[in-house]
């Protein structure tokens, strides 16, 4: 099986090392060439629009120079795990040109995929973090004064990338640069040594690292619509009005952003799995999953560019705040915004 998933390009056992086999099914040839030719570019857009719109997300939160509070944490988190992970693309935009040929050493093999697979978790898990922190704050109110401190913010945020770390590891060990005769490249491949390890990363990839945080950002997000329901129901004045709206569209977006983005990926990289346990069989379904896994990867990163986009950008409010920062820090003057005029901007970040 051809298996040339950028994530996950792997080799059972030495039989199916080539992005896209040229032994056995080859009736996609065309196909695999203009993804070679259209697919580099598409990683650099990616790249590009990514590290613009997350370090202007770092910038807006930090350049201020004040101690971000709770949801300030899980933001910069996020924007700083989106931002690792594109700086990673542009060696794979640079691999997929070349044909899959890996021109930049088994080092950096190992580094550049441990640290993609790494903050694909990180991001995921982030997000469930921030949907539980708005369902504590809307659905919870009173008890979220508790619950929501810094310290304990900050500490959740480094489990999350010591986890990510963790379930990188066998990406960081058993990445490795093969030569492979047939198609005349030496490719950056995930070997398996024993075929049990098909079977753990499917739960690994598809349950830890879509099911699960799925289901946890379905509940979360459930639970905050029906309070604000609620809330409009006792009083449409205060509730119903554009506060509401603005506050489920959000919600609506961010599930919507994570489903489109990552579903497909999850579903080819599930077909993979049969295939290689043969549930699924022939050169149609071989081409079908090969070339799917391409597309999905692409559309999978592109979640790393949204997130800026539905976490902060959707309040029109911090849109012209984020102008007035930057005409702030001019070379004439790098007054940073004051405390109480950046909690306006938040408190109405996170009620909109």
């Amino acid at each position: 099986m051809a298996s040339g998933t950028l994530l996950e390009l792997q080799s059972p056992n030495g039989s199916q090392l080539s992005p896209a086999n040229a032994t056995s099914c080859d009736h996609a040839t065309e196909a695999w060439d203009l993804l070679h030719r259209t697919l580099p570019t598409v990683i650099i857009t990616i790249c590009f629009f990514g590290l613009l719109g997350n370090l202007l997300v770092l910038s807006v939160l930090l350049l201020p120079r004040r101690r971000l509070n709770v949801a300030e944490i899980y933001l910069a988190n996020l924007a700083a795990s989106d931002l690792v992970f594109v700086m990673g693309l542009p060696f794979w935009a640079e691999n997929i040109w070349n044909q899959f040929h890996w021109p930049f050493g088994a080092a950096l093999c190992r580094v550049v995929n441990g640290i993609i697979k790494a903050n694909l978790f990180i991001s995921i898990f982030l997000v469930v973090a921030i949907s539980q922190d708005r369902y504590r704050v809307l659905v919870h109110p009173m008890a979220s004064r508790r619950w929501r401190r810094r310290r304990r913010a900050q500490a959740t945020c480094a489990l999350i990338w010591v986890v990510g770390g963790l379930l990188s590891t066998p990406t960081f060990l058993l990445r490795s640069v093969k030569a492979i005769p047939n198609l005349n490249v030496s490719a950056c491949i995930l070997f398996f040594p024993h075929e049990a390890w098909h079977f753990l990363r499917m739960v690994e990839l598809n349950v830890l690292g879509f099911f699960l945080p799925l289901a946890a950002i379905l509940f979360f997000n459930y639970h905050i619509l029906a309070s604000l329901r609620g809330r409009a129901e006792v009083s449409r004045t205060r509730c119903g009005g554009p506060e509401g709206s603005r506050t489920t569209a959000l919600i609506l977006t961010l599930v919507a952003a994570f489903l489109v983005c990552w579903a497909p990926y999850h579903f080819f990289a599930f077909l993979q799995f049969l295939f290689h346990v043969r549930v699924l069989q022939g050169c149609s379904w071989e081409e079908f999953i090969d070339l799917g896994l391409q597309l999905a990867n692409f559309l999978a990163f592109i979640n790393s560019c949204l997130n800026p986009v539905i976490y902060v950008f959707t309040g029109q409010l911090f849109r012209t705040k984020v102008w007035e920062l930057y005409k702030q820090c001019t070379p004439r003057s790098l007054t940073p915004m004051s405390s109480s005029h950046r909690k306006e901007i938040l408190h109405l970040f996170w009620r909109n």
